[in-house]
């Protein structure tokens, strides 16, 4: 697996944010840059078996800490923690890493900033994969996250951590046994000074999610969507047990922008980790076609 590189980024309202950088492999001429941002309660590691692939088709790869997660600051104002000031942050990245354009993979919240991101900043994006995500999302989904999304107390033992997620996403993850969960486990949570177990994030980002404040679309969401769709190769990514992108939203983005290309990653639910066979194969052919 490859090594990357920790690099630190501040955001416009002084924050200090993380990225992983992953050094294009030295197969052939260095390609565009893939940006790859995560969803909602993750972190840049969930990448870390994908970026490394992806590095080694001769594209360097940023893979982000949104802000509120992993090693990225926690912001004092939670109303930050909202997709047009994540977009912003990205914007701010891309600027200081002097990349002018880059293509985008965003898991679930990551594909709502790649949408939102296309409003303002589409000469940013060269070509997007939208993992499992779409501008309408099912209610279903959108209720599960809310259920468990900054209510995670500390645990203390990663037997307990790996129990936790499991719990959470098994639904979603059938066929993963123990070590996979004792993995993603290791991904989630960090140990604080006094030896506890604490998920990776802020639990102030779930404060829109408690309020019943986030909607399952928006105009703005449907305007990014056709502006990213109708100007750029976009690759659709859906998990064939999601809850979050059912069959009803899927077959409406493909309606509504058919050059669409879609992949449906069989067995796996919110939201693929994109190393599954279906998705890699799609991922590579999508970003062969791209500079």
């Amino acid at each position: 697996m490859s090594t990357y590189t920790d690099i630190s980024y501040t955001s416009e309202d002084g924050l200090r944010l993380h990225a992983r950088d992953y050094a294009a492999g030295a197969t052939g001429p260095a390609r565009l840059p893939v940006i790859c941002i995560h969803g909602l309660t993750r972190n840049a590691s969930d990448f870390d078996e994908l970026a490394p692939r992806i590095a080694g088709l001769s594209r360097r790869v940023l893979a982000l800490d949104v802000r509120g997660r992993g090693d990225s600051d926690r912001d004092p104002n939670p109303d930050n923690y909202k997709p047009a000031v994540y977009a912003a942050d990205v914007a701010v990245l891309m600027q200081q890493q002097a990349i002018e354009r880059a293509i985008f993979i965003g898991t679930s919240m990551g594909g709502l900033i790649t949408m939102t991101l296309a409003l303002d900043h589409l000469d940013r994006i060269a070509g997007a994969v939208l993992n499992d995500i779409g501008p309408v999302i099912a209610e279903t989904g959108l209720a599960r996250i809310a259920g468990y999304a900054g209510l995670c107390t500390a645990l203390s033992s990663w037997d307990e951590a790996a129990a936790y997620v499991r719990g959470i996403n098994q639904a979603a993850f059938p066929g993963y046994g123990e070590d996979e969960w004792v993995s993603w486990a290791r991904r989630a949570f960090g140990q604080d000074a006094d030896g506890r177990l604490l998920p990776r994030y802020d639990p102030a980002i779930a404060n829109t999610l408690q309020k019943g404040k986030l909607k399952i679309s928006s105009p703005a969401l449907r305007k990014g969507f056709r502006r990213l769709v109708h100007a750029r190769p976009t690759l659709l990514v859906r998990g064939a047990l999601s809850d979050l992108l059912e069959p009803t939203q899927a077959a409406w983005m493909r309606k509504n922008a058919p050059a669409l290309d879609y992949v449906e990653v069989p067995d796996v639910g919110h939201a693929p980790m994109l190393t599954e066979p279906a998705a890699w194969e799609a991922i590579r052919a999508f970003l062969a076609r791209l500079p």
